[in-house]
């Protein structure tokens, strides 16, 4: 499906579920992007999820969005369960801003749900030549490190810098697979890798409905798991979002709204060596990039370049849509 007619099904499908049109504009364009950057795993296979608790009104369709202001550099955003993409989008505008007019910027978000990838608010602070951190908890996926019972999500850490061309964004999981991917697997029939995640039993599983009822495992051992924690502690507690197991499933658990924390921090990258910065950065990227390759590899590439080439690769072809999934937005195409 084009791109353009992808948008305005996804805007009309929201609009329908009662959002603005602004807002519909917002969630359409994250989904597609998701699509674009490969990552379909937070793309159409999550539209049903979104609809189902806009219906059950777990998801507020028409939030009344506070932003209490701390200092010139610090906000805190009362999301007042939004759908997560919207209350994101405010929030990292409003880092940015913060970060232009004092050089740091800190925002803090509760009472939010699922937002997508870090990478597309990240990219948003360095087209605007900031160094960026964003963080977001999730439901219960990853086991502590030393238990058997997941109670961490897969909370992703997300940094993002300039460099004068391709963005530097890193933006990964703190466990070996996200768990978009395993649901969409478990959507489709497909199989997951071996290693990524436990049954519930605690024994390796490549399918993917047992994995979902199993756990998930961190990337480094205890250090996934220690990672995992700090995301918790920084985007749940710290923002007063729901912590430590208390993130609801957006797909399973229909008992209340996610009330998921995100913690954004925008830094000016002049603050310390000036206009040198990019420069640096430039001189990084070469040094890297001259190193002797490893056998396999043809090219060493900095984190986002991989994620910026599919995209310009996917962005003049259609978007491939599975049957069931495409079969499902159909049918909320046509709720009135």
């Amino acid at each position: 499906m084009k791109k353009d007619l992808l948008k305005i099904k996804l805007k009309k499908i929201f609009i329908n579920h009662k959002l603005s049109k602004k807002h519909s504009e917002i969630c359409s364009n994250y989904i597609v992007n998701a699509e674009l950057f490969g990552a379909s795993g937070h793309g159409l296979a999550r539209l049903k999820m979104y609809c189902d608790r806009i219906k059950k009104k777990l998801i507020n369709p028409k939030p009344k969005i506070k932003i209490k202001k701390i200092s010139s550099s610090i906000s805190h955003v009362d999301a007042d369960n939004s759908i997560g993409f919207v209350s994101a989008d405010i929030a990292i505008k409003k880092a940015i801003e913060n970060a232009k007019k004092t050089g740091i910027g800190l925002v803090g978000v509760k009472k939010s749900g699922h937002y997508g990838l870090s990478s597309f608010y990240a990219e948003q602070a360095v087209k605007k030549n900031l160094i960026v951190f964003c963080f977001t908890n999730a439901p219960p996926a990853l086991a502590p490190y030393g238990s058997r019972k997941s109670l961490f999500g897969t909370n992703p850490i997300c940094f993002g810098a300039p460099t004068g061309k391709t963005p530097f964004i890193f933006d990964a999981s703190t466990t070996i697979m996200n768990r978009g991917n395993i649901r969409r697997a478990n959507k489709l029939g497909l199989k997951i890798p071996y290693g990524v995640a436990l049954n519930k039993n605690g024994k390796i599983t490549t399918n993917a409905k047992e994995a979902l009822k199993g756990t998930q495992l961190p990337i480094g051992g205890f250090k996934g798991s220690g990672l995992a924690w700090m995301v918790d502690i920084l985007s749940g507690i710290f923002t007063g979002g729901s912590h430590s197991g208390k993130t609801k499933d957006p797909f399973d658990d229909f008992s209340g709204p996610q009330n998921m924390g995100h913690l954004f921090i925008t830094i000016n990258p002049k603050i310390f060596i000036g206009n040198k910065f990019i420069k640096e950065m430039k001189k990084s990227i070469q040094i890297v990039k001259r190193l002797p390759k490893a056998k396999g590899f043809n090219e060493i590439l900095y984190p986002g370049e991989r994620k910026s080439k599919t995209f310009k690769k996917n962005n003049n072809k259609d978007i491939k849509i599975a049957p069931k999934i495409l079969k499902e937005m159909e049918q909320l195409y046509a709720v009135k």
